[in-house]
């Protein structure tokens, strides 16, 4: 989206009644911009919480035991 209103904004000279094409392209440029920041925050924020579970059964004299122990990391 970026690419696309840096286009519209510095490379096309078109002269258009109506609308002006650079105006579209400073609208998509910052759009890109913003959002390409968004998406940089929101995996930096999704990549630090990771979850580990592990999972024993163990034979007793009564049957089975399950014993599960989870691990919550970058998480609260």
């Amino acid at each position: 989206m970026a690419v696309v209103g840096a286009i519209f904004r510095f490379a096309v000279s078109v002269s258009t009644s109506g609308f002006s094409i650079h105006t579209v392209g400073d609208i998509l440029l910052i759009a890109g911009i913003v959002l390409f920041l968004a998406s940089i925050f929101v995996l930096a924020l999704g990549s630090s919480r990771r979850t580990r579970i592990r999972e024993d059964i163990q034979q007793t004299p009564t049957g089975q035991s399950r014993v599960e122990e989870r691990d919550d990391r970058g998480v609260g």
